[in-house]
């Protein structure tokens, strides 16, 4: 059994698991890497720790000098994974939350000793963003990471998520993932693309005017910076739109392979299915997609036992990513 001289040692390098009993095709097999192994639960661990490691190189963060205030706005795992890095390296985070999301979130927050700062829950996470570049700009003194514009993102998944990927699943043909930040498409995407000839990237996205838990659609307002800064048009070779109800559908249907899995895994498989779909039959195909967190966050939702039509309407005005 490894040893460990820290949790944040554990961050990375998580099992892919074959999913392909899901797949609606015998020639194309779907492959899930399963980022809720993480210590704080989700993808964002990675981003987490890579924003903070960056502002230590960088000069902004000063380990061990007190009262250094760290200010980032989330709806859910960013903020969680910031808190419990923040926490073991002595640094103090406000999360500038929504005021409709999960239960479970808030809680997790407070665990790791977060403090929390309300935004407009009609307004969402772009709400959460607005507000938090408000307070960065009132409060100088503070360190805005900014994980929508941080290079440190998409840095993240291009030195660890992609190479992992590649190492464990060699004849990859297709990537897919959520478009949220866009830091895993970008940091994985351009890692495949520039070691892994042909292989195509497709992002999920919900339709415009609609939510789906953890992903966002480019249409409706805001983009993020580190989309832009990567040319994130130029590398992905298709979007697939999922809705609300198939992202809970294939939710479900994840524990049809032993996966408890976030709503947003739900979405990102129903678009790893689509992905297949669209495969010729008489070629093979290895899709490859990210299980963002694992569902113990999401059971507020009754995502798994209630009505889904009570789940899909709840999910109007409840944020559960």
């Amino acid at each position: 059994m490894a040893r460990f001289a820290s949790v944040l040692d554990l961050v990375g390098d998580t099992p892919i698991v074959d999913v392909s009993a899901l797949s609606p095709k015998p020639n194309v097999t779907i492959l899930a890497k399963l980022e809720g192994r993480n210590p704080a639960g989700s993808v964002k661990d990675r981003v987490a720790l890579s924003l903070i490691e960056a502002a230590e190189r960088d000069g902004l963060l000063i380990p061990g000098k007190p009262d250094q205030i760290l200010i980032e706005p989330s709806s859910g795992n960013t903020g969680i994974a910031l808190a419990m890095v923040c926490r073991l390296r002595g640094y103090h985070l406000k999360v500038v939350l929504p005021s409709n999301v999960s239960p479970e979130r808030r809680q997790l927050l407070i665990a790791w000793g977060a403090e929390i700062i309300d935004s407009a829950g009609g307004e969402g996470s772009n709400g959460a963003v607005r507000l938090a570049q408000r307070m960065a700009h009132e409060n100088p003194e503070w360190i805005f990471l900014y994980q929508y514009a941080n290079p440190a993102n998409p840095a993240a998944h291009f030195m660890s998520t992609g190479p992992e990927i590649l190492r464990d699943v060699p004849e990859i043909t297709h990537f897919v993932a959520g478009l949220g930040t866009s830091g895993t498409l970008m940091g994985v995407g351009h890692y495949l693309k520039k070691h892994k000839a042909g292989v195509q990237i497709w992002a999920v996205e919900p339709p415009s005017g609609e939510m789906v838990d953890g992903l966002r659609n480019l249409d409706d307002g805001y983009i993020p910076p580190i989309f832009l800064d990567n040319h994130g048009t130029d590398l992905l070779d298709r979007k697939v739109v999922v809705r609300p109800r198939e992202s809970v559908q294939w939710t479900r249907r994840m524990t049809e392979v032993g996966l408890f899995v976030g709503i947003s895994s739900g979405a990102i498989m129903a678009g790893a299915v689509k992905c297949a779909n669209l495969v010729p039959d008489d070629e093979q195909a290895t899709i490859v997609t990210i299980v963002c967190d694992d569902g113990w966050k999401y059971l507020s939702t009754g995502a798994w036992s209630d009505d889904i039509d009570d789940v899909v309407e709840r999910a109007k005005r409840i944020i559960y990513f």
